[in-house]
């Protein structure tokens, strides 16, 4: 496999991969909003722990590893791609803050797996948004290449 194969490649993986993840990361939060809102409902929260646990361990995490994996062989394989302008600096920047999100979905999903509810429905509203804006950057910062 040719070099401009192979870095293709590495692109298809990466972008489904981005794809799966950020359907983990806005779907997640919506999850806990049910689950705040119907914190006192336990049959249903029951349910809802498993959607979430599911939902992350067997998207979530794997669609993370292998968008972190595909993206870190594209820069490798490309390393002049970091002085083609600050849209990569700001990308790379963006990309930690949705790590950042990733882990704190984990740490609330911990919260309601011992049947504790860390905040109200309205916050996870808000919550569910922060993904939406930090995928708006991340876009405009490839597409746009500033």
């Amino acid at each position: 496999m040719d070099f401009y194969s192979f870095y293709s490649f590495a692109k298809i993986v990466h972008i489904i991969s981005v794809i799966s993840w950020m359907a983990a990361l806005f779907y997640l939060p919506r999850l806990f909003v049910y689950h705040s809102e119907n914190f006192n409902n336990k049959s249903y929260t029951d349910i809802v722990k498993i959607q979430e646990r599911k939902l992350m361990r067997g998207i979530g995490y794997p669609a993370m590893i292998v968008s972190l994996v595909s993206g870190a062989m594209m820069l490798h394989f490309q390393p002049a791609i970091f002085h083609s302008g600050m849209w990569i600096h700001i990308k790379l920047l963006f990309v930690i803050f949705l790590l950042i999100f990733h882990f704190t979905c984990s740490y609330f999903l911990r919260i309601f797996a011992s049947d504790r509810c860390p905040a109200s429905g309205k916050f996870f509203r808000f919550f569910n948004e922060i993904p939406t804006l930090i995928l708006i950057v991340i876009v405009v910062c490839v597409v746009v290449r500033f």
